[in-house]
């Protein structure tokens, strides 16, 4: 039997994909690793220890921080900044972003990192979003706002890290997307499914019916349409409420993830730059296709860096499908 190729050695044998190949984007990847051990070793023994439930703590979106997602957020943070390997930290869990000064004078690095540190703090499949763009201001200079307000299709590499029964790192680069599992015996991952793609067609659909009734018409009427005993369908309800969870279940089976706006929340809830883009990238990558309703999400223009949007994201067809919804109505 053919051993397994290691992350690193991926990462490595990889590196000249990268329109600037000198090293940087790989030792980020590595450093994203390394966080995503030190992470998915808190989270399995959350059960354990006192790192379950809420702080006391208010972030800027008025909601209470859980125990988790400040660990995650600091984890990432701390990895990415005290290796010296990015100019940018933006994260979910922060109000504004970081300009980091590189130590050595000779390496003004190029890359700032957004992060969704974890989507959910409860005894399910959690994960950690993250995504990379290459700096549009002169590395002599502090990073700003406008490096980090960047369309999705300006992004140079988008993954996630599943924390489940068995932990996966899934990423690209632009060209294809690759996932990895963790060996816990050895603190390694290897190349476990590569080159993922979406099935040509899904029969899983993916919201919170919960919220029904404070849906727009196009969407109720997308769920009747699910619902239906006719043409293939009615198609199986699947609703983990971990974006990462919901996606990579979708990803592997083929279907759709929806997150609507709704009558209390007219842009959705969750954020196009931590968690819409990079899905969105992979998604697209995988073949399948990502939209906010009326446009390819990875082209909108970001005018804030905590700015919300209605996603859906899954297979072409199915995607096309809801937009059609939305047009009608």
């Amino acid at each position: 039997m053919t051993p397994k190729k290691t992350l690193g050695e991926f990462i490595i044998d990889n590196q000249n994909q990268f329109e600037y190949s000198t090293g940087e984007l790989s030792r980020l990847l590595n450093a994203i690793r390394l966080a995503s051990k030190a992470v998915n070793h808190e989270v399995n023994k959350a059960g354990l220890v006192d790192i379950i439930g809420a702080t006391n703590q208010i972030n800027h979106s008025d909601e209470t921080q859980q125990k988790l997602d400040v660990f995650a957020n600091h984890a990432f943070k701390r990895a990415l900044i005290n290796r010296d390997i990015v100019c940018g930290f933006a994260s979910e869990e922060e109000e504004n972003f970081i300009s980091i000064s590189s130590t050595n004078s000779n390496n003004n690095n190029n890359y700032v990192v957004l992060v969704d540190p974890l989507d959910i703090d409860t005894n399910v499949s959690v994960g950690t979003i993250f995504s990379i763009y290459r700096r549009l201001s002169s590395n002599t200079n502090a990073v700003s706002v406008s490096d980090f307000l960047q369309k999705g299709i300006q992004q140079v590499a988008a993954g996630y890290v599943l924390y489940g029964t068995s932990t996966m790192l899934v990423y690209t680069t632009g060209h294809g997307v690759n996932g990895f599992t963790l060996n816990p015996a050895l603190g390694t991952f290897y190349l476990s499914h590569p080159n993922l793609k979406f099935p040509k067609s899904g029969n899983i659909y993916s919201i919170n019916e919960g919220n029904y009734v404070h849906f727009p018409d196009g969407i109720k009427k997308y769920i009747k349409y699910c619902q239906e005993n006719i043409d293939g369908r009615p198609y199986t309800s699947r609703y983990i409420g971990s974006l990462v969870s919901d996606f990579h279940r979708n990803l592997i089976k083929g279907g759709i993830y929806l997150y609507p706006p709704t009558s209390q929340h007219s842009n959705g809830k969750l954020r196009l730059l931590y968690e819409c883009n990079p899905i969105a990238f992979l998604a697209e990558q995988a073949g399948g296709s990502a939209s906010n309703g009326t446009k390819r999400v990875m082209e909108v223009e970001p005018k804030e860096l905590h700015q919300r949007t209605p996603f859906y994201c899954g297979n072409i067809g199915m995607v096309q499908r809801i937009e059609s919804f939305l047009r009608e109505n």
